[in-house]
């Protein structure tokens, strides 16, 4: 393996298989304030964060910052809640930040969510001592497919962005990804397919598929 390389994990998608749990958190959250929420609605919205899809869903109406930020807290709230009861895991996650971190490759986290989803993830996954460089919506001004989290998941890593690479279920996250110089895995996750994600430089069904020397490899190859 080349010298000092570094893999940045989106989360939802990819660490957790949280389709239906954020999709229930929104339903959840307009029914509160008397509306509803199709799920074309919520697929539209992957990759952004919260705050983001507020803005741009629900706009028959012009929200206040503080109207925003306490929809976005009481929807993530609610989808921790969810997630807290029953914690869909991704397969071979836990896993493959195991034997990354095992032998030597850096591993950090590129998401959209509050800092409260990402924390709860790495302790439901049991990796919170590893996945120490985490980029939330905290640092995050910007949401996917703007390349910024990307990018300041790199930075902390200490690492050039090429020789980092993205594992994403979302084509905006993907481009994402391209944006910031950084080579990128899909995972074909719920509510997505292959041909979805076919602008990323390989597409995995499972993470279990996934080796550290697989992704060496193909960083090394971009590298070139």
């Amino acid at each position: 393996m080349v010298d000092r390389q570094g893999v940045i994990f989106d989360v939802d998608g990819v660490l957790i298989d949280s389709y239906q749990s954020h999709f229930q958190s929104w339903r959840e959250l307009a029914s509160e304030i008397g509306r509803t929420y199709s799920e074309s609605e919520f697929v539209k919205g992957f990759g952004r964060t919260s705050r983001e899809n507020i803005i741009e869903q629900w706009t028959d109406r012009q929200w206040t910052s503080e109207e925003v930020r306490q929809l976005d807290d009481r929807k993530e709230w609610l989808y921790r809640e969810i997630i807290r009861v029953d914690f869909p895991a991704m397969p071979g996650a836990a896993n493959l930040i195991r034997a990354l971190d095992a032998v030597g490759i850096a591993v950090a986290v590129g998401s959209s969510g509050p800092p409260e989803n990402v924390d709860l993830v790495m302790e439901k996954l049991g990796v919170s001592e590893i996945m120490k460089c985490r980029v939330t919506a905290r640092q995050v001004t910007r949401g996917k497919p703007d390349p910024q989290v990307f990018q300041l998941a790199a930075k902390g890593l200490g690492l050039p962005v090429a020789s980092c690479c993205v594992i994403e279920d979302a084509p905006v996250g993907i481009r994402a990804a391209h944006s910031a110089g950084i080579i990128c895995i899909g995972l074909a996750s719920t509510g997505r397919t292959r041909s979805e994600l076919e602008a990323a430089e390989s597409v995995v069904d499972s993470l279990d598929e996934l080796t550290p020397q697989r992704i060496s490899d193909l960083i090394r190859q971009g590298l070139r």
